[in-house]
């Protein structure tokens, strides 16, 4: 039975589809409704939400407090992806022209991170950027080791080293999100290049064009779908990142996620709270609507 003539066979269709979107209908849709109607509501206890279709929580959402923190956070989302187009690109590269006997464990390295947990991840790269982590030692050793600067320090020129500030700051937001959503990007990006017809790309060289106007003019154009869907992947995710700034930024390095769980959490503001994650909802749906629409125009044409 093809899926085409599923109208004809509606029984077993039914029988196959209903699991899932029963599952879907009771733990995703009813949820997200009643987190919907919080965002219309008032607190009338300490554990009672009053729904009055009030948008004074919609109101306060917009004030340039929540703002500026909403671009910031989508600032760094952006730059986040950037940096993993930019590294990802190469890697993607890398394994789509690989040897056969190579390419299986180049793919496995990349998915290796997704058999650990985030958490873990974390912990382990703030071990590495910490204060007596690995990084401030191997910066300290380079500086203990360089002759000229042992001089300058006897000299009193300069200070002696001292560990240097790699948490708890933005750029370790920056740092822990690229490191965290570097695999989104490759996978797709492998996956649009892996499908290339490499004689094109032999032609444009054997006409005379150089690497770098075969990449720009060849290869990236014809891979563009999975460069965009390696954005759409990694820049939802990390515009909606909890865990990374809540552990690895400081106070002036908060997201948007980290300000909704303290809505939810200690301020006990579950209405306002429902009225932010809504409106970083109906964002991400911009963004993909953006995404579908681009999408559908070369179809068009």
């Amino acid at each position: 039975m093809s899926l085409e003539n599923w109208q004809e066979h509606k029984r077993p269709f039914a029988a196959i589809a209903g699991a899932p979107l029963t599952w879907l209908l009771v733990f995703f849709l009813v949820p997200m409704a009643i987190v919907w109607l919080y965002s219309f509501g008032q607190n009338a206890g300490p554990a009672d939400i009053a729904i009055t279709g009030t948008l004074d929580n919609y109101k306060r959402a917009t004030e340039w407090l929540y703002l500026s923190i909403f671009f910031k956070s989508l600032a760094v989302a952006a730059l986040v992806t950037l940096i993993c187009l930019i590294v990802g690109f190469p890697v993607a590269m890398a394994i789509t022209f690989a040897s056969d006997k190579w390419r299986p464990w180049l793919l496995l390295g990349v998915m290796l991170p997704f058999w650990t947990n985030l958490l873990i991840r974390t912990y382990a790269l703030m071990m590495v950027l910490g204060g007596n982590g690995y990084a401030n030692k191997a910066l300290g050793a380079l500086w203990g080791g360089a002759s000229w600067l042992r001089t300058l320090v006897g000299l009193q020129l300069l200070d002696a080293w001292s560990p240097v500030q790699l948490l708890y700051n933005n750029f370790a937001v920056v740092l822990g999100l690229v490191y965290v959503h570097l695999p989104f990007m490759v996978l797709p990006l492998y996956s649009a290049l892996d499908r290339l017809d490499r004689s094109l790309i032999e032609a444009s060289l054997d006409l005379g064009a150089g690497h770098l106007r075969t990449l720009w003019t060849i290869v990236m154009p014809l891979a563009a779908p999975g460069i965009f869907a390696g954005i759409m992947i990694t820049l939802i995710p990390a515009l909606g990142a909890y865990l990374t700034p809540d552990l690895m930024g400081g106070t002036e390095s908060q997201m948007i996620a980290n300000v909704i769980e303290r809505q939810f959490k200690r301020a006990n503001d579950w209405p306002f709270g429902a009225a932010l994650s809504f409106l970083l909802i109906y964002a991400m749906f911009i963004l993909i609507a953006l995404q579908s629409l681009r999408g559908r125009k070369p179809a068009e044409a």
